[in-house]
């Protein structure tokens, strides 16, 4: 649908979605109240109440009777990994403020079938295995997810192979060390029931819903830089804003 022919609402909508994503508007902010909205963007009160219902109905905002409607975060969102590059490419910084990752894991391993058939690599071998869980400001663990990368990286990133955050992420890493630059995405999610590592990750009943992605970073010559997979709890809304 082009812009022209998006309804005003959702116009409003999808900005103040990509605020909120990049955490331009964080968990706690007041929204421009309606009376704002309208004057802002030149819209009716009439509508600008209706993006107010809008992010309330998606679990992006919230309303307290006698206050302002405020951004909410915590329990709804959930940042892909596409989110995730663009941060780190715009900002240089993958997470939003209060948000913080955990590196449980960093060694060499033998991928599952589906990476190593993505990354070339033959039965047996061994790729760099970054995993990782990824909590709130309210430290509640919102998303748990495993990064790989071909192996030659970790002689030109040897961070990789360290269990510590890498200031920045990966992506500018990589870059800084090879000159390569992730400069677009794939992602692909389905439903699933959580396995009884991903519930304990996610401090869930083993079994119950989750959001399951697998996702690639390719540099400008479309060459793979990295394969990963996360899940999320159910009940997390994934906002896509164009």
């Amino acid at each position: 649908m082009s812009l022209e022919r998006t309804p005003p609402y959702l116009q409003v909508v999808a900005e103040l979605k990509q605020k909120i994503v990049s955490g331009d508007l964080k968990h706690g902010d007041k929204l421009p109240s309606v009376r704002d909205l309208a004057t802002e963007y030149g819209i009716s009160t009439a509508t600008a109440q209706k993006v107010h219902r809008t992010l309330k109905a998606e679990g992006l905002a919230e309303a307290r009777q006698g206050a302002a409607t405020t951004v909410s975060t915590h329990r709804t969102l959930h940042r892909t990994a596409a989110d995730r590059l663009e941060a780190a490419l715009t900002t240089g910084r993958i997470y939003a403020d209060g948000e913080y990752a955990v590196i449980t894991g960093a060694d060499l391993s033998e991928p599952p079938e589906w990476v190593a058939d993505l990354l070339d690599i033959e039965a047996g071998g061994q790729a760099v295995r970054r995993q990782r869980i990824t909590h709130n400001s309210e430290d509640q663990p919102v998303s748990a997810s495993t990064s790989w990368f071909a192996r030659e990286l970790a002689d030109a990133v040897p961070a990789l192979l360290v269990r510590d955050r890498i200031i920045g992420g990966t992506p500018s890493a990589i870059e800084a060390a090879t000159g390569r630059r992730a400069v677009a995405s794939e992602e692909a999610t389905t439903a699933a029931a959580a396995s009884e590592e991903q519930a304990q990750a996610l401090g869930i009943t083993t079994g119950a819903p989750v959001s399951l992605s697998r996702n690639v970073y390719v540099d400008a010559q479309g060459d793979l830089i990295e394969v990963g997979e996360s899940v999320a709890p159910a009940g997390r809304w994934r906002v896509h804003h164009s």
